[in-house]
């Protein structure tokens, strides 16, 4: 076995709980293993352990054995390790620290003392196969969130690991990156070595997997083959289960669910579930919830004129225009490094214009200092860890309502209990896991009640329940006024709260308009490198060839 676990326990330095608690568990080689389970149910810390950074560097208490390739991690130092497991880590900045690129991809090709020539061989290959060309010369902390993934990724493919971990792989990839993300470890898979995947998106590759493993505070909940275990009762687990799964749970199907939109249709032509015949307009809203009625007295809340913006040598965004209003709920989609992060920093005058005009809330950002916007706009960073600064998460969260004169107790107490912070108040932000630092960005940036607010990639390493309670958040802010502006490639999200999608290609608006007529357009799609969301591609076939015992008013 490449990975063993035998009766493991671990609980970290001055933690009462512990984070894993007697799981055993075997990885073999050649074996493609998804790994699932809620916020703080274990899945980091199994990579940590499987890695060696626990106890390590981490500390803890360590109870049972780790073993990797045959050797027991406690007492193994992790340089040891180095080329039997690679990790890539869900917070791909902790990884990055080289001046360009390519001295970031061949780093560890050099620590293992390779020759010249392997060296450039394998970043060859490596720069080929994750499309990094362009970058070898540009520093890797200057790419977006998903083009670092890549090159983390790269660095770590490179070493040729036996067994390779990555922490949410997928999270911050747009649609065209997971599909070479998801073709690249599928051809891994048949060259020997063992893949571990952690990730909330389950739908991004758990059609691809040997085994579903689930994780559930702590415990090794469940562990087969993924329609087996998507099959059992998850209630209770937080899961964020692909869209087709819960679909046809609800539709009342018995047994193993499908895992892709031709699966899903073989199954309804085969004997659809006992509910499919008398559903009626009960698909998901692909279009998003209706847009909030405006007065035509209205002001627009962001007013962008012919916006330009570069860096040197590197045009960026080239004469985007576009308005926001009270009440309303957009999406910026498109590729990583399209612009869309550069579009953002413009609202709240972090980036000023190179040419155009923006105008938040009346107010031209050209001249308006950012301390002025930051008291009505809210930003939720896509790296959570760019904006903590504070030394417990209560202070993270009321130094800024604190400094902008805007501190209301009873709303920062809601925001709390929203996100679920209240066990982690006097602990210091940057000693939580990537998903919980999240929800103390999204609470500081909602913190002094901003009239904007604007969330980068948030559900990002989020589970289920997380997603339900950003969801209702986002329409109380909308019934109350608030515009919120959502940047993520996360389209299933983006289809059931943004009623208005905002897609960018190569510094341009390519679209402008509803989810639903944007998928349609194989074009606009083709060209963002945006995918069809799996409910809009299914409910699409079966418009084309509707199956007869579907109700004549389920397709309209």
């Amino acid at each position: 076995m490449l990975l063993s676990f035998e009766n493991v326990s671990y609980r970290y330095d001055g933690m009462e709980d512990w984070a894993l608690n007697e799981v055993n568990l075997t990885v073999a080689e050649g074996e493609y293993v998804l790994v699932a389970g809620a916020s703080g149910s274990g899945k980091s810390t199994f990579c940590r352990l499987a890695t060696g950074l626990a106890p390590h560097f981490h500390g803890g208490d360590l109870q049972g054995r780790v073993l990797v390739d045959g050797l027991d991690t406690r007492e193994v130092p992790v340089s040891q390790l180095f080329g039997h497991v690679g990790l890539v880590f869900q917070n791909t900045d902790a990884q990055l620290f080289n001046r360009t690129v390519e001295e970031e991809l061949g780093f560890g090709l050099e620590g293992l003392g390779l020759e010249p020539a392997e060296i450039k061989k394998r970043l060859q290959w490596v720069s080929g196969v994750l499309k990094l060309g362009p970058f070898l010369d540009r520093s890797p902390h200057q790419l977006s969130g998903g083009e670092k993934q890549r090159v983390v990724l790269g660095a770590i493919l490179s070493l040729r690991p036996r067994l390779l971990l990555l922490d949410e792989p997928f999270a911050h990839l747009d649609p065209e990156g997971s599909e070479v993300l998801r073709s690249l470890l599928n051809t891994l898979r048949g060259e020997g070595p063992a893949v571990v995947v952690v990730e909330h998106r389950l739908q991004e590759v758990v059609a691809d997997v040997d085994r579903l493993v689930l994780f559930h505070q702590g415990r090794l909940a469940a562990d087969g083959p993924p329609r087996q275990v998507l099959g059992q009762e998850l209630t209770g687990y937080g899961l964020n289960l692909p869209a087709l799964v819960g679909l046809f749970r609800n539709w009342g199907l018995d047994g193993p669910p499908p895992l892709t939109t031709m699966e899903a249709i073989q199954l309804l032509a085969s004997g659809p579930p006992r509910r499919f015949s008398q559903t009626k307009r009960t698909k998901p809203r692909e279009e998003g919830s209706p847009p909030s009625s405006l007065n035509s007295n209205d002001a627009p809340v962001v007013e962008i004129q012919d916006l330009w913006f570069g860096f040197p040598g590197q045009p960026v965004l080239k004469g985007v225009d576009f308005s926001l209003w009270p009440g309303e709920c957009a999406a910026i989609l498109g590729r990583n490094g399209s612009g869309k992060t550069t579009l953002i920093k413009h609202l709240n005058g972090l980036l000023k214009p190179s040419r155009g005009r923006i105008m938040v809330l009346g107010r031209d950002t050209r001249v308006t200092k950012t301390h002025e916007l930051a008291r009505r706009v809210g930003f939720a960073w896509q790296n959570p860890n760019d904006q903590l600064f504070q030394t417990s998460v209560r202070e993270e969260v009321l130094i800024g309502p604190r400094i902008l004169k805007a501190y209301d107790p009873p709303w920062c107490e809601r925001l709390f209990e929203r996100f679920g912070l209240g066990p982690l108040l006097d602990r210091s932000p940057f000693r939580m896991s990537e998903g919980e630092k999240k929800r103390v960005s999204f609470a500081t940036a909602l913190a002094a009640q901003p009239e904007l607010v604007i969330l980068d990639e948030p559900t990002a390493g989020q589970d289920e329940p997380f997603r339900r309670e950003l969801g209702g958040l986002i329409r109380e802010l909308r019934e109350e006024g608030k515009t919120v502006l959502l940047v993520t490639h996360d389209l299933e999200f983006a289809a059931e709260q943004a009623p208005r999608w905002l897609v960018l290609a190569e510094g341009r608006i390519l679209a402008d308009g509803t989810p639903e007529r944007i998928m349609a357009d194989s074009r606009t799609m083709a060209a963002s490198g945006l995918r069809p969301t799996q409910c809009f591609e299914f409910f699409q076939r079966l418009r084309e060839k509707p199956l007869e015992n579907a109700h004549e008013d389920f397709l309209a």
